[in-house]
């Protein structure tokens, strides 16, 4: 989907890695939590509380999660991080991307 409809949004910007990694969490209609942000070149390691569906929009990454190996994305993509773990990220190029937090 390319554009949320009836959602609240937090204005209270998420910023981590002084700056680097910023983003907007947006609350739909049925509770559902989604952030939206930018991500700019870097490395960086996040760790889940929930499980997340990270929807990259545009950009160029790559990402490890748990155990697996690197893998790239460039342009736009979808990956998945189990709940109650950590992922790494290289970011290459300005990447927007779309979190979704998936409640099991």
């Amino acid at each position: 989907m390319s554009q949320l409809e009836n959602v609240n949004l937090i204005k209270q910007a998420n910023v981590y890695f002084d700056g680097k990694v910023t983003s907007r969490t947006a609350i739909l209609q049925d509770g559902t939590k989604k952030t939206l942000g930018i991500m700019l070149p870097g490395e960086y390691e996040f760790s889940t509380a929930l499980k997340e569906e990270m929807e990259i929009l545009s950009g160029k990454l790559e990402y490890k999660l748990s155990g697996q190996e690197w893998e790239t994305i460039e342009g736009s993509g979808v990956f998945y991080v189990p709940a109650n773990d950590k992922f790494q990220l290289k970011i290459h190029a300005v990447t927007d991307y779309c979190c979704s937090y998936i409640k099991e």
